[in-house]
C-alpha cells in the first residue's frame, strides 16, 4: 500500500484528505508543522507528499527545497496544496521542485485523481531503448545515470523536468500539443490545467541556458525539439 504525506496546518482539512486517501487504498499520516514534517518524511520516507504552502515552523517552498537536497527524498513526488492561486506562487512552487500545484477550495475527488496520476508517472517509466544517451544540439541526457549536461555542464532537474526533457527529445521533430504532454509526461487525461506545461517549459528552458532555445514553441499548439 502506497503511503501519503499529508503536511497540511488545518487540522480538519488533513483529517479530510486523510478520510477520503484512505478510501482510495492509500495509508497516510498528517502533521501539523512545517519543521516536524520535514523531519518525518526524511525518517520515514512516503510514496507521496502533499504539501501545504503556508506552514507553522516551515515553508512549504523551504520544506520541497530540503527535500530535493536529500537523495533519498529527491526522487519523492509531491504536490503543493495552497489558497494561492497566481502564476507567480505556481511558478515558485514548480521552482522549488513541486511536480504538481492544487489551489483551495479543491474537491476531493481532484486531489485522489492528482494523486493517483503522479504516483503513476512515477511508476511507469518510459521504456529504455538500447541507446542510453541522447544528444541533441549542446544538450546530452544520459538516461542510466539520469543526468542532463547542457554546454559541457550538468544541469539538475527536477523529476517532472527531466521525464519533460526526455520525451521531447525521444520525440524529436515531431510536434507535441500540450494535451499530449499532459498525458504522458503528468498523466492526466484533462487538458484542464495546460499552463502546468507552459510553466515547466519556461523552466526547462531557463535552466539549460541558451542551448535550451532548441526547445521551440508552436504557437497555438504544442512544443517540439528542433535542432
Amino acid at each position: 500500500m502506497k503511503k501519503v504525506l499529508i503536511i497540511e496546518d488545518e487540522k480538519d482539512l488533513a483529517d479530510l484528505l486523510a478520510f477520503n486517501l484512505e478510501k482510495e487504498g492509500f495509508v497516510t499520516t498528517c502533521i501539523h508543522d512545517g519543521k516536524l514534517g520535514l523531519e518525518r518524511a526524511c525518517s520515514d520516507i512516503p510514496d507521496l507528499i502533499l504539501l501545504d504552502l503556508m506552514l507553522p515552523g516551515m515553508l512549504g517552498t523551504d520544506i520541497c527545497k530540503e527535500l530535493r537536497k536529500d537523495k533519498r527524498t529527491a526522487p519523492v513526488p509531491i504536490i503543493m496544496i495552497t489558497a494561492k492561486g497566481d502564476e507567480i506562487d505556481r511558478v515558485v512552487g514548480f521552482e522549488v521542485g513541486a511536480d504538481d500545484y492544487i489551489v483551495k477550495p479543491f474537491s476531493m475527488r481532484e486531489v485522489a485523481l492528482r494523486v493517483k496520476a503522479v504516483m503513476r508517472r512515477f511508476e511507469h517509466e518510459a521504456p529504455e531503448s538500447s541507446t542510453t544517451t541522447l544528444s541533441f544540439g549542446n544538450i546530452i541526457m544520459d538516461k542510466q545515470r539520469h543526468t542532463v549536461t547542457s554546454a559541457g555542464s550538468e544541469v539538475e532537474l527536477t523529476s517532472t523536468e527531466y521525464k519533460l526533457l526526455l520525451y521531447l527529445a525521444e520525440t524529436s521533430g515531431c510536434v507535441q500539443s500540450r494535451e499530449q504532454l499532459l498525458q504522458r509526461v503528468w498523466g492526466y487525461n484533462s487538458s484542464a490545467d495546460t499552463r502546468t506545461v507552459d510553466t515547466h517549459v519556461t523552466r526547462l528552458r531557463s535552466k539549460l541556458g541558451t542551448p535550451g532555445d532548441i526547445i521551440k514553441t508552436v504557437r497555438g499548439f504544442g512544443y517540439k525539439i528542433e535542432e
